[in-house]
């Protein structure tokens, strides 16, 4: 059975999407920026922008039904090499012990405030 989950942001209705979607016992969750979709606010650091992007994902696998233990794969998207370094050390306190396989890549967001995103695909264990 499919189930859609929403985070709220106006980005999944205006652009059609969303923020995660549930098959069988797969969660994948869309790439998420740093906004706080509450307030609709973007902090400007990378360490900011990456903790609200762990904090909105963290909120939609609970919503369905899963925790970051239950990542298999993140792919990481920044804007530039060096906010690898300062990001690292963030993304280890939540999948230092998960260990998930990983990608990071450097390139262009939708976005100029936008300085990371973040997806990942979760796997239900039985």
């Amino acid at each position: 059975m499919r189930r859609l989950i929403s985070s709220g942001s106006p980005f999944e209705t205006t652009a059609g999407y969303s923020r995660a979607v549930v098959q069988g016992n797969w969660c994948f969750v869309s790439g998420t920026t740093g906004y706080d979709y509450a307030t609709m606010t973007m902090p400007e650091s990378v360490e900011d922008q990456t903790r609200n992007c762990l904090s909105t994902i963290g909120r939609v696998l609970e919503d369905a039904g899963f925790s970051f233990a239950d990542v298999v794969r993140c792919h990481y998207y920044v804007t530039e090499a060096a906010f690898a370094d300062r990001v690292f050390p963030i993304l280890g306190e939540t999948f230092g012990a998960v260990r998930p396989a990983a990608t990071m890549i450097v390139c262009g967001l939708i976005r100029p405030e936008m300085r990371i995103e973040i997806e990942v695909t979760a796997l239900r264990r039985g």
